[in-house]
C-alpha cells in the first residue's frame, strides 16, 4: 500500500469509518496475556503451552476462560479466571504500552481526515480504557468491549454495534484485525477487511487483505480499498 495521502482532506468517498480491534491489532498485549495465562495454569499446578495460549488470540474472554479451566486445570468460576487475567493486563499496559508499528501515525490521519474511529475489541472495558486513555481525546467515536456483547467474536454482534453506534453502513467500514477470530467477525458483519497478522497466522482470502504492518497504510489506501470492493460487489 502507498504510504501517500494526496487529495484526500475531506474527500473520503464510500470510506465512512475505521473499527479497530485492540490486543495485537492496536498494541501488542498478546504476550501480556500469554504471561498471565502462564503464571495462572502454574499456580493451579497445571502446565500451559504457546500453543494453547495462540488457541485463545482473539476469542471472548469466557470462551479463553473455559479452555483455561479445561486445558489448564484452573478450578475457578469462569468470571474470576477472567477477572484475575485482566488485573495482570491492565497493569502491565498502564505501567507499558507496545504500540503496533504505524498506527499512531494511521490514526492520526484519519482524525485529521475526519474519518471517525471505533474499537471493537473481546477485552473488557477496563483494558480498553487504560489503552485509549493514551490517545488524543475523541481519537475513538465508539468503544464496543466483550463485556458489553451478548456474543463474542467470531459473532459479527460487536463490529454491528461499533457500526450502528457510529451510524453507518457497515460495507462502508475497513475493520483491522490481527486474529482468523476477528476477521471471522468482521467478514460476518459485511466490513471491509484488512489483516495484520500478529501472534497466529491469518489464512488467505478474497474477502481480506493482508499485510504485514500498518506502517506504510494511508487513509488514501483505505479509502481506494473501499472503493475497490464497493465497485465489485455493485458489479460495477
Amino acid at each position: 500500500m502507498s504510504p501517500s495521502t494526496t487529495g484526500i482532506g475531506s474527500q473520503v468517498g464510500r470510506l465512512q469509518a475505521v473499527l479497530w480491534d485492540m490486543d495485537g491489532t492496536l498494541v501488542d498485549t498478546e504476550p501480556s496475556w500469554i504471561a498471565a495465562e502462564y503464571r495462572l495454569v502454574e499456580s493451579f499446578g497445571g502446565t500451559w503451552s504457546d500453543e494453547h495460549a495462540h488457541a485463545l488470540v482473539g476469542n471472548a474472554l469466557p470462551v479463553s476462560a473455559a479452555y483455561l479451566r479445561e486445558h489448564g486445570g484452573v478450578g475457578l468460576p469462569l468470571d474470576e479466571i477472567v477477572r484475575r487475567l485482566l488485573v495482570e493486563v491492565v497493569a502491565d499496559a498502564r505501567v507499558h504500552t507496545s504500540w503496533r508499528p504505524g498506527v499512531h501515525r494511521l490514526l492520526a490521519e484519519l482524525r485529521q481526515a475526519g474519518v471517525p474511529c471505533a474499537m471493537v475489541t473481546m477485552s473488557y472495558r477496563s483494558l480498553a480504557d487504560a489503552i485509549a486513555d493514551q490517545l488524543p481525546p475523541g481519537t475513538f467515536s465508539a468503544v464496543v468491549t466483550g463485556d458489553q456483547v451478548s456474543n463474542g467474536k467470531p459473532d459479527p454482534e460487536a463490529y454491528l454495534r461499533a457500526a450502528e453506534l457510529l451510524g453507518v453502513d457497515p460495507g462502508g467500514c475497513v475493520a483491522i484485525e490481527d486474529s482468523p477470530t476477528g476477521v471471522t467477525s468482521a467478514e460476518a458483519a459485511g466490513c471491509v477487511v484488512i489483516a495484520v497478522p500478529n501472534q497466529v497466522p491469518i489464512p488467505a482470502a478474497p474477502t481480506r487483505t493482508i499485510i504485514p504492518d500498518l506502517a506504510a497504510v494511508s487513509v488514501a489506501d483505505l479509502v481506494e480499498l473501499v472503493e475497490l470492493v464497493g465497485t465489485v460487489s455493485s458489479g460495477g
